[in-house]
Parts: structure tokens; C-alpha cells; sequence
């Protein structure tokens, strides 16, 4: 366990890198002691100067909920991490390349509730009476530590690599639609990079939803009515530039697509 000084310490680095769109060394090279406990105090700490700072939380992003992004990063668990209301943008919208220190897209859906959602003992049932509907939403990555090496402690305490999402228009109650096979098609330029179904995400992707609420148990907290949550990709990240214009069309639930400048 790391010392409380530590934790204040990397929040500030990890905050100074935000702000500079910088990247820091990786945490676990520094302290290799730290542990999944410490990174998510580091997050607590970091969230909650953005929240005394005015920043509003939204929402909840669940990562590295399927094995496409479990290969793609070595990590074998998932996280989470806490989303701002000046990180949601609407599909079609101009996105600055230089918010990010890195830029890359993931395909997901997202869920707002409808209520309260709490553990232990939450289930996919549970999850989905408490979803009021589903959207299609591509998430933006944004690393502030080096990539190469990186463990889940790395990456919990960068807030789990959220920098951004893009929601659609098309909302679906989880009665309306077989969520499990909403696909993914999702291109860059015109040119189709990556495919996936959301059946990826844990079998089913509400089921994160409901990982999510008894995570949240163990930290005496519950998801509230009202909030987003992300529920983790189907596709392997896809890296972007400034110029490039994306889109990902999730049939029957419509297409999501952003431009990058």
C-alpha cells in the first residue's frame, strides 16, 4: 500500500499531465508496491479536485470488459473510471486533436438508468430493470502514462484511459432490442479498420453495468438514476489523427461519427 503522501504526489502529476497533455512514467516502475486499492485512491483524489474545481460527473466508463481489449493491453480485469459533462459530445461534432495526449477510438454502448443501482449482489436482471435505454457511443482514449508495460494500477489511476465520448441519437430500451447483437462496423476515412458485436462485453454488455454496481459496493458507494455508463468496447482501439474524419454505424442503432481537428 502505497503512503498517502504518494497517492496526493501521482494525483498531482497525473492532474499537471492532464493540463499539458503530457505523459508521465509509468507508476508501477516508480512504486511497484501499488496496488489496485492505491490506483483507484489515486483517481479519488484526482476526481475529486475536478469536482471542487466545478467540474460535474456524469457518468461511469467500464474498461477492459472484453478479450479484444484484454489482448490489446495485457490486462485480464476490468476498471472503471469517472466521466465529466465537458467530455460528451454529440455525434458529428469537431473534436480538438490536442485536448488528448494520445487519441484513439473504441466502439461501445452506453446506458443511462433509470434508478439506483447498487451491490453486492447485482445482477444482468437487476441491470437491465434499472437501464432506462441504450445509445451507441464511441469512446475516446487518452493515456497519461506510457503505454508500453502499462498494469491495471497504471491505468486505474489514469482515470482508466477515459478521455472522451460521442453519443448517438438513437435510444433503445433493453426491451426494444436484443443488445447482446448490436454490431460495430467502425471506419476511419471511409476505410472499415474494425468489426464487433456487442455480445464481446461479458456476454451481454449490461452485464459490466452490474460489475460496476458491486464494485461500487465495496467502496460504500451505488450508481444513481440519471447517471451514463459506459459500458466497455467491442473492438480493439483504433488510433487517430488530427484530420481523420470516423464513424461507426451500430445497425439498427443507428451511426456515430466525430472528425478530429
Amino acid at each position: 500500500m502505497l503512503h498517502p503522501d504518494d497517492i496526493a504526489h501521482i494525483a498531482a502529476e497525473l492532474a499537471e499531465a492532464d493540463r499539458t497533455h503530457s505523459v508521465i512514467p509509468r507508476i508501477t516502475a516508480r512504486y511497484p508496491e501499488a496496488t489496485v486499492e492505491d490506483s483507484y485512491a489515486i483517481q479519488g483524489v484526482w476526481r475529486d479536485q475536478n469536482i471542487a474545481a466545478g467540474r460535474r460527473l456524469v457518468g461511469r466508463k467500464i474498461g477492459l470488459t472484453s478479450k479484444a481489449m484484454q489482448q490489446a493491453t495485457g490486462i485480464t480485469e476490468p476498471d472503471y473510471g469517472v466521466m465529466f459533462d465537458d467530455t460528451v459530445y454529440e455525434s458529428g461534432a469537431e473534436i480538438p486533436v490536442d485536448l488528448f495526449s494520445n487519441v484513439r477510438i473504441e466502439v461501445e454502448l452506453a446506458f443511462v438508468l433509470a434508478t439506483p443501482l447498487e451491490g453486492p449482489d447485482a445482477t444482468l436482471e437487476d441491470a437491465l430493470t434499472a437501464i432506462d435505454y441504450a445509445v451507441p457511443a464511441l469512446e475516446i482514449l487518452n493515456s497519461h502514462i506510457e503505454l508500453e508495460g502499462r498494469t491495471i494500477v497504471d491505468t486505474i489511476s489514469d482515470n482508466a484511459a477515459y478521455g472522451a465520448m460521442v453519443l448517438g441519437d438513437v435510444h433503445k430500451r433493453p426491451d426494444e432490442i436484443d443488445l447482446r447483437w448490436v454490431p460495430g462496423v467502425l471506419s476511419r476515412n471511409g476505410e472499415i479498420e474494425e468489426t464487433g458485436v456487442a455480445a464481446g462485453v461479458l456476454g451481454h454488455p449490461a452485464t459490466g453495468v452490474a460489475w460496476l454496481a458491486n464494485k461500487f459496493h465495496q467502496h460504500g458507494a451505488r450508481l444513481e438514476a440519471g447517471e451514463i455508463i459506459l459500458a466497455g468496447s467491442f473492438t480493439r482501439p483504433m488510433w487517430v489523427s488530427r484530420g481523420d474524419s470516423v464513424l461507426c454505424d451500430y445497425g439498427p442503432m443507428g451511426v456515430v461519427s466525430c472528425r478530429f481537428v
